[in-house]
């Protein structure tokens, strides 16, 4: 009983912290544009999920760490918890959506175009760099988020460990976008 209870404030915390609504978006959205492009089997449609999660993932990545990276890190460390107590829990749905949406989206693409071929130097490095994004995000960026999530529905948050874990992400999002930026690189030489 008691451990239902915590993991229903533990949900209502973070649904609370992070907007339903928006959370709900961020999950049914990409997935629900990357099924249809897959069921109706149209490239055009599948390659524009593909372009516009990626163009959403990169572009977020890349205001994070260029942008709001150096602004919190100006910030006091209780000041920049209290961004992360609100942003946290919406980035923590939404990238892995994005990131999933648009790697799949792109080696469905490779495979229905016949490009999925190791021979290829530029698929291998658009591979490369696809391992080393999901490594960094899944295996760093998301367990961070966890981890900032489990502070902030302790009843006693540890407001140091917030602000430097948030930081951490934000730098490594810095990171993910330029590995991004890199893979379009790739892109726009595969396509010629």
């Amino acid at each position: 009983m008691e451990v239902r209870a915590r993991r229903q404030s533990t949900f209502s915390i973070i649904a609370q912290l992070g907007n339903p609504v928006f959370i709900a978006l961020s999950i049914v959205l990409p997935n629900a544009a990357l099924a249809i492009a897959m069921a109706l089997g149209s490239l055009a449609l599948l390659n524009y999920v593909h372009v516009m999660t990626g163009a959403l993932w990169t572009g977020i990545d890349l205001f994070m760490g260029f942008a709001l990276g150096p602004i919190l890190g100006a910030m006091e460390p209780r000041q920049r918890a209290e961004v992360f107590k609100r942003l946290i829990p919406k980035m923590t749905f939404l990238m892995p959506m994005l990131a999933g949406a648009t790697i799949m989206a792109g080696v469905h693409l490779a495979q229905q175009t016949g490009r999925l071929s190791l021979d290829d130097p530029w698929i291998v490095a658009a591979l490369i760099i696809t391992a080393i994004l999901v490594a960094q995000g899944f295996g760093v960026l998301l367990p961070n988020e966890i981890r900032i999530f489990k502070q902030l529905v302790s009843p006693t948050p540890d407001i140091d460990r917030i602000a430097k874990l948030g930081m951490q992400n934000a730098r490594l999002a810095g990171i993910q976008g330029l590995l991004q930026l890199a893979i379009i690189f790739v892109m726009a030489n595969l396509r010629f």
